[in-house]
């Protein structure tokens, strides 16, 4: 079933005309189609940031959407234009690893190699297939051509290894995978981790000097200025500051925070 939505995320940022145009081309395709903005504020070529993005929304949408994804250092290149078809959602873009963990997750995964020009704009640059390939077989998709119709399935998707956490030393180790918006640093620690590892102990949370003892509920729940460790909407352990930035407590900017480690340590 198509829904006829259809997401958009790239790393194009917003101070451009490019996600503009992508919209256009969808809308030229199938004035009836329905286009939600997901972010476009991806740092420029992180495929680990927008894999694990995606993994985080897309299962919110209704059955049918259709992601279009481009963060595509390789735009041009000898990388594919791929369509991954699992029992509920498409997903298109290019085949650079971002969709790896969607393909691994899914037993019935369906991956295609989009090769059928049909399908794309007539005039096809090097630079930019989020324009010229995506958009449009994003809007096709969305009028009901059948995802095999455009082009032949492969089995050898290229694979994208995500930073796990992991127990050493009795620590448990994880990495600061995104910053959002509010600089609140999102982990790779799942709830489930972190519950295997603690067990029934508190947790002492430790990054960059900064420690934080136990766990809280909401931001509110210590003084404005303080910081404090939580399960965020994510599922994942969150490190934030009541009414301030996280990022900005530890002195660095966001986008030199990624990959920033956290260690936690049974309190």
């Amino acid at each position: 079933m198509i829904s006829g939505i259809i997401t958009l995320t790239t790393d194009f940022g917003i101070s451009d005309p490019y996600v503009g145009i992508m919209k256009g081309v969808i809308l030229s395709v199938n004035p009836e189609a329905r286009i939600i903005d997901i972010c476009h504020q991806i740092d420029v070529g992180a495929l680990v940031h927008v894999s694990s993005l995606i993994q985080e929304t897309y299962h919110f949408f209704p059955e049918g959407t259709i992601h279009v994804v481009v963060v595509d250092p390789g735009v041009g290149g000898h990388r594919r234009p791929i369509l991954v078809k699992t029992e509920r959602y498409l997903f298109v873009g290019p085949d650079n690893g971002l969709f790896w963990p969607i393909v691994t997750r899914h037993e019935a995964t369906e991956i295609i190699h989009i090769k059928e020009r049909q399908y794309f704009l007539p005039n096809v640059s090097s630079t930019f297939h989020g324009r010229d390939i995506f958009a449009s077989v994003a809007g096709h998709l969305s009028l009901g051509v059948e995802a095999t119709n455009m082009g032949p399935a492969i089995d050898d998707p290229v694979p994208l290894e995500l930073p796990r956490p992991k127990q050493q030393h009795g620590l448990l180790c994880g990495l600061v995978m995104r910053v959002d918006h509010f600089g609140n640093l999102i982990t790779n620690i799942r709830r489930k981790d972190l519950e295997h590892f603690l067990g029934g102990d508190k947790p002492i949370i430790r990054t960059r000097g900064l420690a934080i003892k136990g766990l809280r509920e909401t931001y509110g729940d210590v003084e404005r200025d303080e910081a404090l460790a939580l399960i965020g909407s994510a599922d994942c352990l969150e490190i934030a500051v009541n009414l301030g930035r996280a990022c900005d407590m530890l002195g660095i900017k966001s986008r030199n925070i990624i990959g920033t480690e956290v260690e936690v340590s049974r309190g």
